[in-house]
């Protein structure tokens, strides 16, 4: 079984994914320290209302942050993966670009056009076309340091994120809480990590139900933006189908969808993921969903959420995934940080030009 063999597991893992997922605990330590030093100008206090600029790996974060604080912070904070940005977007507006490599093409569109309404402007990524436009517009610039694939940099778009809404006053103090989740995330660790044994490991055990499946990830309140991460990691690490759902939507169109095509439902799974924070009236939807789904032939599995506060859930719900989507790879014989597909993708994109 290849999920116990190490050398082999190493040996298609060649740029070290794993490596990545298992130092995502101490990379929030070590984002949290440096955006703690990161300086901002006052009169991003007045800002009227937060627009983050991403995509893929570098607008979870956004969404994260988003959940986060629509708890405490009394404006809207939306996450925007488009070419374009809403018209409300003025000089009470800050926008957040964030873009691992910063030459994501969208995100630079994007922030040009906020740039050009007059918009409180703040660049996060390693370098890269935003930068540059950054320092041409005298922009705050916060440069990531880590080097990865954008999707294993969580820790530093989302950590900085929450720091920088932290020294804004938009939300309280997050350091413990933070702390509370690397804890967490370290703890799991040790049940789910590569020295454990498939019959001992949950995640490598939900590996091996997903492989040669569908995967359709459920995740209610807090949890929805969990789901939408293990959706992408799934397709990019895993290289597999993958989608999400959130919990109560999809009790009112998803689950009609639930019966054709009949070949199509022994292929599939549904993973759900749950909290002791859902709603109550989402944990009844989560009980009775649960039964239309294996009444119809669909399988099912369970993730609880770990953790007292409602970062330590998300972040290590995360962690849990990330470490089902490298098992996944292996039983898909995938190397978890190829994106041959993608780079493809851009190199015909490229071909043509934005404008």
């Amino acid at each position: 079984m290849i999920l116990d063999d190490l050398a082999t597991m190493l040996r298609l893992d060649a740029q070290d994914m794993l490596g990545r997922i298992t130092e995502m605990p101490t990379q929030c330590r070590i984002a949290w320290e440096r955006v703690m030093s990161f300086e901002l100008p006052p009169s991003y206090r007045q800002a009227r209302e937060v627009l983050i600029l991403g995509m893929g790996g570098s607008a979870i974060g956004g969404d994260l942050l988003r959940t986060l604080a629509a708890r405490e912070y009394p404006l809207p904070v939306l996450v925007n993966r488009q070419y374009t940005v809403p018209a409300f977007v003025d000089e009470r507006t800050l926008v957040i670009a964030c873009s691992y490599s910063g030459n994501t093409e969208e995100t630079l569109a994007a922030f040009q056009a906020a740039l050009k309404k007059g918009a409180m402007g703040l660049v996060i990524a390693t370098g890269g076309k935003l930068a540059r436009l950054a320092e041409a517009h005298d922009v705050p610039f916060y440069r990531i340091e880590y080097r990865s694939v954008p999707r294993a940099a969580l820790a530093h778009s989302f950590v900085p994120l929450l720091g920088i809404f932290c020294k804004l006053g938009f939300i309280g103090d997050k350091e413990d809480d933070l702390a509370d989740a690397v804890e967490v995330m370290e703890q799991w660790q040790a049940e789910i990590g590569p020295q454990v044994a498939t019959k001992d490991n949950p995640a490598k055990q939900l590996a091996q139900r997903l492989q040669g499946k569908l995967p359709v990830v459920y995740g209610a309140g807090p949890l929805s933006a969990v789901a939408r991460r293990w959706k992408g990691q799934l397709n990019e690490n895993s290289k597999n189908w993958a989608f999400f759902e959130e919990m109560s939507e999809l009790n009112h169109n998803a689950v009609l969808g639930t019966h054709w095509p009949q070949e199509l439902l022994p292929q599939l799974l549904v993973v759900m993921l749950t909290s002791e924070g859902d709603h109550p009236r989402n944990e009844l939807r989560f009980q009775v969903t649960r039964e239309l789904l294996e009444r119809e032939g669909v399988a099912v599995a369970l993730v609880p959420a770990r953790g007292r506060g409602l970062l330590a859930q998300m972040l290590s719900t995360i962690h849990f995934g990330d470490f089902v989507s490298f098992y996944l790879a292996m039983l898909n014989g995938a190397d978890p940080t190829d994106t041959v597909a993608i780079e493809w993708l851009k190199e015909r994109l490229a071909q043509s030009p934005v404008s």
